[in-house]
């Protein structure tokens, strides 16, 4: 082992694939809010793993599950019963108010597993002619990069040169009630799929009235409601589910008036703390039971580690007040990086929910301006990364203090005001 950086980058750099663009740090240890690099130096983290670790850094309390699990048992595949899974799945149904839940690994598989689910309801519950189900989705959306998802994205880095794609996916406007209005006019459509924000797009939050217009017309049209609560589920923006709306309660509940209830939910990252890959698709047995032995499955989804894992870190969520804390802190940060923007001309817009927030840097896209802002606030201890050329992410731990939270403003402030004096 050794504390040079450079060392572990070249190391990747020659022995890994290029698929990624790193910021010149190299990590070795992570503890709540905090990631020290190999050189004993101390960061925030403000982007969690893309909302992966809400729970914060090797929670004790997950970390605790997954070893007392993994010296038990660690994978039976499904071939067979195991004491963990059953108790798991009774409590993410009391918790998100499912019959079903469909356990995956990867958020992406997760996405596919929704795909697949709806489009087979579609052929045996709507009588949709076989293969000619159609799926609407939107511009700017991120659900993953295997091949069927990528076939309808609008993201060239996604998709170019790894077609061709496929078929039975219609691509419209995001946060366009009238445009989704329009295309569930049309026949064959199985279902609408959506992030309730797009978190990859730039934290592209829509009218607080969106969502809930969504549903209602999928509901009338007879079309499925997919929503993908991969990074804003678990408390991220302020709510258990980024479609509770307002919701306080640690438990998804119909008699919020702002809770939209999808017909399929998809979640993952945060769903482990970050310990674990853990994904769920959940619907009712009206839509789940569409699935038969043998028609969809995995080695590794519903093992006993993620099982136990994944009570672990919803325990956390509850137990800590994070649905609570992400909302407060995520309002003082908006106020904040609001009040930066008007002191300045480099930063022009913040937007976000909870403590998914994103800001929007006064330059091209196609220039490297956030790009170096993210490396001088990583000089001043706090980690980001741009998304969308001229668009930073941030999006901290859930388990942050006010306090901390203070700290990392100046931080952002002062690296600011400093840049502009470059």
């Amino acid at each position: 082992m050794t504390n040079n950086p450079a060392q572990y980058i070249e190391q990747e750099h020659k022995y890994g694939a290029h698929n990624y663009h790193p910021l010149p740090v190299v990590l070795s240890k992570g503890k709540g809010v905090f990631v020290w690099d190999v050189e004993g130096k101390k960061y925030y983290d403000f982007l969690s793993a893309y909302s992966a670790v809400n729970q914060g850094h090797c929670h004790p309390k997950i970390v605790a599950a997954l070893t007392n699990q993994a010296q038990e048992l660690t994978l039976t595949s499904r071939a067979f019963y195991n004491d963990a899974l059953g108790p798991y799945e009774e409590y993410m149904s009391n918790l998100f108010g499912f019959d079903k839940i469909l356990p995956m690994n990867t958020g992406a598989e997760a996405v596919e597993t929704a795909i697949k689910l709806c489009r087979k309801w579609a052929y045996e519950k709507k009588n949709i002619e076989e293969n000619q189900a159609i799926i609407v989705v939107c511009e700017g959306n991120f659900h993953g990069r295997t091949t069927t998802i990528i076939s309808f994205s609008s993201d060239p880095d996604s998709n170019k040169n790894f077609g061709p794609y496929a078929p039975g996916f219609i691509s419209i406007p995001y946060d366009d009630v009238e445009a989704l209005e329009q295309v569930l006019k049309m026949p064959n459509i199985a279902g609408f799929l959506v992030e309730p924000i797009q978190g990859e797009a730039g934290v592209y939050t829509p009218a607080s009235d969106y969502i809930f217009k969504a549903q209602q017309l999928c509901k009338d049209n007879g079309v499925l409601f997919i929503a993908d609560e991969i990074q804003t589920g678990i408390a991220r923006t302020g709510s258990l589910l980024a479609v509770c709306g307002n919701c306080t309660c640690e438990q998804a509940c119909e008699r919020q008036a702002t809770y939209v209830r999808p017909d399929i939910l998809i979640m993952g990252k945060a769903l482990s703390g970050g310990i674990y890959p853990i994904s769920a698709v959940m619907a009712d047995d009206e839509i789940m039971m569409v699935i038969q032995p043998g028609q969809h499955g995995s080695t590794f989804g519903g093992n006993p580690l993620a099982a136990k894992v994944a009570m672990a870190a919803l325990d956390v969520v509850a137990d800590e007040n994070l649905i609570q804390n992400a909302r407060a802190l995520g309002n003082i940060f908006r106020n904040e990086m609001q009040r930066i923007i008007e002191s300045c001309d480099l930063l022009v817009h913040v937007r976000g929910k909870g403590l998914l927030n994103a800001v929007v840097v006064n330059d091209s896209p196609d220039s490297s301006t956030a790009w170096d802002i993210c490396v001088a606030l990583m000089q001043n201890g706090l980690l980001a990364k741009p998304t969308h050329g001229n668009i930073i992410r941030f999006a901290p731990p859930l388990t942050m203090t006010k306090e901390q939270l203070m700290e990392c403003i100046s931080i952002i402030d002062n690296t600011v005001r400093n840049f502009i004096k470059k």
